[in-house]
């Protein structure tokens, strides 16, 4: 759970309308939907590398031409108008400033806040309180049982969708706990278990993570000297028994995920107080430590009671429950049970997996953990960083990044002024299981904001913005096993041996394409355009019928077109999973009798779409699947059917894998399908990317079958200010370049922003790897 913003604590669309407009995709074939003619391998030792970015100046010697592209923002208001989260104020008994408490998604559109410290009342509290996402309101929840005691800085994890599992933080007397506290949400009643096991130590400002059936805790602090932990340890929730510490990364304030059977740790603060942008793995598989259940041992209790008293300030303790400004009492009259011991600060041996690491250091698309309240929350394999607004930054200078964690490779998703609202300072973040959507919660940074009073800012949850992360390309945690990175490979071969079935797709896949006669049941045929076509003389076809196929005659292919090879399919299959096909076939056209369906697509895309209908992924099932082989070309035109018959799970895989993969071969095809699709999002970011190569872009296959329209429309993204300079003119401004860098006289204002421009493409260009090196 990321930690929230104090002076002390800052380190922590589907648019299916018609395509009918459009005369046809770059690939060959028309934008409308066919109708019947009837109507790294890791060191034992922890390492850690650099990245690094080195900005060269241009090079004069294969061209007398360069290019500038102000790197500003573009100027088509109608990519403009894409996504923006929502802003929604909260009512009921909104929380008071906490800081340091634990805010949760648990399912079923609520959202549960506990704990934390009120910095103006200097309070900790140990309420529970919950945000119904569908009325927005705040209300406290009357809790029983084993109440715990007041805390803050701990972690409240979601487990089985019904209880959260808090653990850790410290108290009032910032004595630092290490029990572990059950919530049932069902019937808010509070539990401790009893645990066996060597009892980790008392800390705060660490990460909790669950992994089958595990709570993982990492790092953290602890100590009268707040020294910074950097152990790894679990707690099987089977059998409630502590695992042993292993020595991992001194980290607090941090966020820990599991992906790929590999523990990340990003962000947060090092033992030198430092913020940090090091990103760190270590491998669980093939460690019989994390794969069996750790020895059941006593827990003496007794021995673990003696409490020394902190020489930091401590608050003073209640006699009687005391009233905040938020109307809520302090609970500090239940018993610690579980108070920690004074901890020697010992070193424990290190975590029996290999552990690597790696430092981003500058790139264009590495966002800097300097600047800005940061929140970083883990979705399909992907850290994602949320740059928000702070007192230094404002929403301009904001950002909403990914990290990779197979390619190791950041991008930027959108600017901070696409994301974030002026006015607003956000505290805490939380996202469902699923990965799809997360939540932002804070206040408007105007203390006179409307039903907030004076008092507005001290509101720190008074408003909440939810942000759908499908609209980005995110297709979930539930569908990480569709990467197609090697690290996942690697570790899916050394952990699994061939099974007998890898799955019902992967078995459906075997019939797919099979002539009836190998016995493989295929009972209807589809054909495509062929992979000999002419594609300038389809494009003319497509434009002379174009009139024809909007009104509805979507007869338009000429008859000397060559059509594909018959691609052998099952009737009900595509029954089942194509609702076009079935609402066909249950009128009875043309092809319920013929057997017959004629795709005037290319045929790798109408291959690929069929494939996705039998597998439910766009990759093959497995390396060497001779089956499907999907390029970024095809999947482009996937994403144009996904729109054409609304299938809204075809959309979400094609948009993440080619906002992942954009690259300078195929940026112009994802622009352009993302235009026919009505995917804004993707389609800015991909004409963003074709005008930063745009030298390149111009040059390549797919810029050159765009159509006439479409050339000129891409040419207008170039900025205003953009040109085409040479001779003198470009030595004046790479010699000013070298003068930034290695002295020379001052340059005048137009050509101090053009010689900014380009070195910011220099940047650009030499950041295809993010200025990245691993060792």
């Amino acid at each position: 759970m990321a930690q929230p913003s104090t002076p002390a604590n800052n380190a922590n669309i589907a648019n299916t309308g018609s395509l009918a407009g459009a005369a046809m995709s770059i690939f060959g074939g028309p934008a409308n939907p066919p109708t019947t003619t009837n109507t790294t391998t890791t060191a034992q030792q922890p390492s850690s590398s650099s990245v690094t970015s080195s900005m060269t100046p241009a090079s004069t010697s294969s061209s007398n031409n360069t290019y500038i592209m102000p790197n500003s923002p573009l100027k088509n208001p109608a990519l403009m108008d894409g996504y923006r989260p929502k802003v929604t104020r909260t009512l009921g008994q909104r929380p008071a400033c906490l800081v340091n408490a634990s805010v949760t998604y648990c399912g079923n559109n609520q959202i549960y806040a506990f704990g934390g410290f009120d910095q103006y009342t200097d309070e900790v509290y140990n309420h529970v309180l919950r945000l119904d996402l569908v009325s927005h309101q705040w209300n406290l929840v009357d809790n029983y049982g084993d109440i715990p005691g007041v805390r803050m800085g701990h972690t409240a994890t979601l487990y089985k969708g019904d209880k959260l599992l808090v653990f850790g933080g410290e108290n009032e007397h910032r004595t630092y706990l290490s029990d572990l506290i059950i919530f049932d949400l069902k019937t808010a009643h509070w539990t401790q278990p009893q645990v066996t096991g060597p009892l980790p130590k008392g800390r705060a400002r660490h990460a909790a993570v669950l992994h089958e059936d595990k709570l993982f805790i990492v790092g953290g602090i602890t100590g009268h000297d707040n020294y910074v932990l950097d152990d790894i340890c679990y707690l099987d929730l089977k059998t409630f028994t502590w695992s042993r510490a292993w020595r991992f990364v001194g980290r607090f304030d941090h966020s820990a995920n599991i992906w790929g059977e590999r523990v990340w740790v990003f962000g947060g603060l090092s033992e030198d107080m430092d913020k940090v942008s090091d990103l760190w793995w270590l491998d669980l598989k093939g460690s019989p430590a994390f794969e069996s259940p750790p020895q059941t041992g006593s827990l003496d209790r007794a021995s673990l009671a003696r409490n020394t008293a902190s020489p930091r300030p401590s608050y003073p303790m209640p006699q009687s429950p005391v009233v905040g400004a938020s109307g809520y009492a302090a609970n500090s009259r239940t018993a610690q049970v579980n108070p920690p011991s004074f901890h020697i600060k010992t070193y424990a041996p290190p975590a029996p997996g290999a552990i690597s690491s790696l430092k981003f250091i500058s790139a264009p698309n590495v966002p800097s953990q300097m600047q800005g309240i940061h929140f970083h929350v883990y979705s399909s394999g992907t850290l994602l960083d949320f740059v928000t607004p702070a007192a230094t930054i404002t929403s301009k200078e904001c950002s909403l990044s990914a990290l990779d964690l197979g390619a190791l490779r950041w991008q930027k998703l959108a600017e901070g002024r696409e994301v974030f609202k002026s006015g607003y300072r956000w505290h805490y973040c939380t996202m469902n299981e699923d990965g799809t959507k997360a939540w932002l919660l804070g206040c408007p940074t105007d203390p006179t904001a409307a039903d907030l009073g004076a008092n507005g800012l001290e509101e720190y949850l008074s408003d909440i913005m939810e942000i759908d992360l499908r609209r980005y390309g995110f297709m979930g945690n539930k569908h990480t096993p569709e990467t197609r990175t090697d690290l996942v490979r690697v570790s899916s071969r050394a952990r699994h041996e061939e099974p007998p079935s890898k799955g019902l797709g992967a078995d459906l896949a075997k019939l797919f394409n099979q002539p009836p006669e190998t016995g493989s049941g295929t009972d209807f045929i589809i054909t495509a355009l062929s992979r000999d076509y002419d594609e300038d003389e389809i494009m003319g076809s497509a434009l002379v019928h174009a009139a024809d196929s909007i009104g509805g005659d979507h007869t338009w292919l000429a008859p000397d077109v060559p059509t594909s090879p018959p691609i052998h399919v099952h009737r009900l299959i595509l029954q089942a999973r194509w609702p076009h096909f079935a609402r066909l076939w249950s009128s009875q056209m043309a092809e319920f009798h013929t057997k017959k369906m004629h795709i005037p697509e290319p045929y790798s895309v109408v291959k690929a779409f069929l494939y996705y209908l039998y597998t439910d992924r766009i990759d093959p099932g497995s390396e060497g699947d001779e089956n499907m082989t999907a390029d970024l070309e095809d999947v482009a035109g996937l994403l144009v059917m996904s729109n054409i018959y609304n299938i809204q799970h075809l959309r979400l895989l094609c948009v993440n894998r080619l906002s992942k993969e954009l690259d300078v071969d195929h940026a112009c095809i994802t622009w352009y399908c993302a235009g026919l699709a009505g995917e804004e999002w993707l389609r800015k970011r991909a004409a963003s990317f074709c005008m930063t190569h745009w030298g390149r872009i111009v040059r390549t296959l797919g810029f050159q079958r765009l159509p006439r329209t479409a050339l000129v429309e891409l040419s207008q993204e170039i900025d205003m200010e953009g040109r085409v300079v040479g001779g003198d003119e470009l030595d004046m401004i790479v010699g000013g370049i070298d003068g930034r860098f290695g002295g020379g006289p001052p340059l005048s204002p137009r050509k101090q922003s053009m010689t900014s421009n380009l070195a910011n493409l220099i940047d650009s260009d030499n950041s295809d790897d993010d200025g990245m090196e691993m060792s």
